[in-house]
């Protein structure tokens, strides 16, 4: 059965374009011309994956993401004239899983489309039934994929969940730029350190006592990251 995209733009003739590109590779296209339409059509049509256009007249691309994203976790890329990195970065923050700048290249929007419905569709990389204390303020459900610190649950995104979960994995090795980036978000990512350093600020937002002084994940400085070595904490306090 073939996967569908919802396509969001106010412009006819790029609508057109992107159809007919993503016929061509096999995809169901459904559209929308403004944020109101696609979010109507989302909750009716459930596709796969939304293209979403950030410069649309009334409800732009970031009020459409920001509502979209109350609703449903499909992935969204993000299309704009506008490549500045704070528009990436604000999509990001907002729930985009790409960002493709126009004018794009046919083969790099596939590749992008096909690295985020694999990653939409990629299992947890720990036991599905492991429950990981990391100490007394952080424990980690990968069961029920709930993060709890200090008793509270905290709500991650599934790219910071994968992410997570392949840092705690791994805990106490360094997993370096391009590893996490193959692993997380696909070969099509694994230069975009700048991506990665977006998702740990994140990540250590959500879980650490002071992000800025981090005590689980760990920068080594030009390679990559660590995760601490809590299994060895943990056997270090044990009485003999």
């Amino acid at each position: 059965m073939a996967q569908t995209i919802l396509v969001v733009d106010d412009e006819p003739h790029l609508i057109n374009l992107l159809t007919s590109i993503l016929e061509q590779a096999e995809y169901g296209v459904i559209t929308a011309s403004t944020g109101r339409e696609a979010i109507t059509k989302t909750r009716e049509a459930i596709p796969d994956l939304i293209l979403l256009d950030v410069m649309m007249p009334g409800m732009d691309g970031f009020e459409t993401l920001k509502q979209l994203r109350q609703a449903t976790n499909t992935p969204v890329i993000m299309l704009t004239v506008q490549a500045s990195e704070a528009d990436r970065v604000r999509g990001l923050e907002l729930g985009a899983d790409d960002y493709v700048a126009k004018p794009f290249s046919h083969r790099e929007l596939l590749s992008r489309i096909k690295a985020a419905l694999r990653r939409a569709a990629m299992a947890p990389t720990v036991s599905s039934s492991e429950t990981v204390k990391i100490d007394e303020r952080l424990t980690i459900d990968f069961d029920k994929r709930e993060v709890i610190v200090a008793g509270n649950e905290v709500k991650l995104r599934p790219t910071e969940y994968r992410l997570l979960s392949q840092l705690v994995n791994n805990a106490g090795r360094l997993l370096t730029h391009e590893a996490l980036l193959t692993r997380v978000w696909g070969r099509e990512y694994r230069d975009d350190t700048q991506l990665l350093r977006l998702y740990i600020t994140y990540l250590r937002q959500k879980i650490e006592i002071d992000p800025a002084h981090p005590k689980y994940i760990f920068n080594e400085r030009g390679l990559g990251y660590r995760f601490a070595d809590y299994r060895a904490e943990q056997q270090a306090t044990q009485p003999q």
